[in-house]
């Protein structure tokens, strides 16, 4: 069994800064694919950005050059710097990763940017 704590989500206001973590425990061996998802009320669950092992890192259009994604293997911990943060960035962020094949979420954190 693979557990994911994630943490650092909460209120801030457009333009502000977040850091999100995302720290995994249990039964692993080797993580591949490490990434984090938000939802939107009424919208659809959309990736945001992605890790490799390796560090190969990737994101959606709406936040590239603002969020940052990172991982450190020795700690199994992944994390989203997330800056100049719009409004539209609210959402619940929910990490995932890639354990032997098999996908493992987080609780999800929430995350809102309003003045």
């Amino acid at each position: 069994q693979v557990q994911l704590v994630e943490s650092g989500g909460g209120l801030v206001q457009p333009g502000g800064s977040l850091r999100l973590s995302c720290a995994a425990s249990g039964r692993i061996s080797s993580i591949n694919i490490m990434d984090w998802y938000r939802q939107a009320p009424g919208k659809q669950r959309e990736r945001v950005a992605v890790i490799s092992s390796g560090g190969t890192a990737g994101y959606v259009d709406s936040v590239k050059g603002r969020f940052t994604i990172s991982r450190d293997n020795a700690k199994n911990t992944m994390y989203l710097q997330m800056n100049s943060l719009k409004p539209e960035d609210t959402a619940v962020y929910y990490c995932r990763v890639v354990v032997g094949g098999s996908e493992h979420w987080g609780q999800g954190t929430q995350v809102t940017v309003s003045s």
